[in-house]
């Protein structure tokens, strides 16, 4: 693993970092640790005057707006979409000025919300992914930021997953053949070259 450049227009995009993702039990970090490491490349970002973003996982009170389609949680939920809130964003991360918030109702952050819109505004040409859980929202994001021609960088010990093989089949596998993965401190050597 290793981060080789940051673009001039990198962005920071937090994934699902609420306080019911913290809740649950998590692997190979706990959920504290990679907080803790998303809050460093945030602050590091803010005073690079590089844009973050923070991705929360909510849908509406009666769930109309969640992903449709069969699945075996579906019907493991009685076959009808269900309310699904993590809570807020958790702190340290939430109350900075600039701050992007963008609210998904699927796992990745690009489908049905404006996210593509506030990069491309700010001339974002690559983004630095971190989050929870690695094989869901975070992974999903980054398929699709590939598929929209950002440069994707991981940082994957601001990273965990619910599951640890998820989480090293994703940063093993997945994450090089779509982008860098390297460590928060790579990430932020890089950024203070710049």
């Amino acid at each position: 693993m290793a981060v080789t450049v940051l673009d001039d227009r990198t962005a920071l995009v937090l994934i699902d970092l609420q306080a019911g993702t913290l809740a649950t039990p998590t692997r190979p970090y706990p959920a504290a640790d990679v907080v803790a490491r998303a809050a460093e490349l945030a602050d590091a970002f803010r005073a690079a005057g590089a844009p973050v973003v923070l991705v929360r996982m909510a849908t509406s009170s009666d769930g109309a707006d969640a992903a449709p389609g069969r699945s075996e949680a579906a019907r493991l939920a009685g076959g009808r979409s269900r309310p699904y809130d993590l809570g807020p964003v958790v702190e340290p991360l939430t109350g900075h000025d600039g701050d992007v918030l963008v609210t998904k109702r699927t796992w990745g952050a690009f489908h049905g919300t404006d996210l593509d819109l506030h990069l491309r505004r700010r001339g974002v040409t690559q983004i630095v992914l971190g989050g929870i859980a690695t094989s869901l929202g975070v992974e999903s994001t980054a398929r699709a930021a590939h598929e929209h021609g950002y440069h994707v960088t991981f940082a994957v010990d601001a990273m965990t997953d619910i599951d640890e093989d998820a989480h090293r089949h994703s940063v093993s596998y997945l994450f090089p053949l779509i982008g860098e993965p390297g460590t928060t401190k790579e990430i932020l050597d890089l950024l203070a070259r710049r």
